[in-house]
């Protein structure tokens, strides 16, 4: 099948999941896919999309078994998030009071890598997201990203990460407020969602979130959370 189009079994294995698993779920539409006469066929695109939903339940172990599945990805398998992270994409605090001003913020933090080629496109792909469904969750922390991979805007996969002095508004469950902001611009579906997992598990690292508010420069936060990213890695 082409690159982008999953057989039932080539999903499985993307997935890292049973494939009878796989195939209860699509026939009772529960995963988006196609049935021809030569079996189920799956788009990458609206997977991802799908999985991104689905991530938010997954426990530490499904989000752990995801990771190992992904292949081809630019995100480094045992520091997918620390590989893409620079020093110079850590800004704290992030001049923010705004949803918008927020994304405006990461996305130029972002482009000190010299890796985002088209921020314009960036930003907005980024805002589109915002407005299906917010990444806000609900404990302050946000992972803004565009709906589908940007290899067309991007020299090489980028994670920014910014704090605000204050929590902002940013459609957090139960009206929460967010002031952790992690910006996630991927060239591949692979590496988006590694790191989407590895962020997962490391949100509910023991302490980490606090220990993230209390750093007090841009150079502790890249620490802590490389130290955090290679620890979940090394379990």
């Amino acid at each position: 099948m082409s690159p982008d189009v999953f057989s039932l079994d080539e999903l499985a294995r993307h997935l890292g999941r049973d494939r009878r698993e796989i195939e209860r779920l699509a026939n009772r539409g529960r995963i988006p896919g196609r049935k021809t006469e030569s079996g189920w066929v799956f788009h990458e695109r609206e997977i991802t999309q799908w999985l991104e939903r689905e991530l938010r339940e997954y426990t530490d172990p499904e989000l752990k078994v995801l990771e190992e599945s992904l292949q081809y990805s630019e995100a480094r398998s045992e520091v997918p998030v620390g590989s893409l992270l620079r020093p110079e994409t850590v800004q704290i605090p992030l001049e923010a009071r705004t949803k918008r001003s927020a994304l405006e913020s990461l996305v130029e933090v972002a482009g000190r890598t010299w890796q985002v080629w088209e921020p314009a496109k960036v930003l907005t792909a980024v805002q589109e997201r915002e407005e299906i469904l917010s990444t806000a969750f609900a404990e302050g922390v946000a992972v803004p990203h565009p709906r589908n991979p940007l290899p067309q805007c991007l020299g090489a996969s980028v994670v920014a990460f910014g704090r605000t002095s204050n929590g902002i508004p940013f459609g957090g469950p139960a009206g929460g407020l967010t002031d952790l902001f992690f910006l996630v611009l991927c060239r591949d579906s692979s590496s988006h969602l590694r790191v989407l997992a590895r962020l997962g598990r490391i949100f509910r690292h023991p302490g980490f979130l606090d220990e993230l508010r209390a750093t007090e420069s841009a150079t502790d936060a890249y620490q802590l959370i490389c130290d955090a990213d290679r620890e979940i890695g090394g379990s």
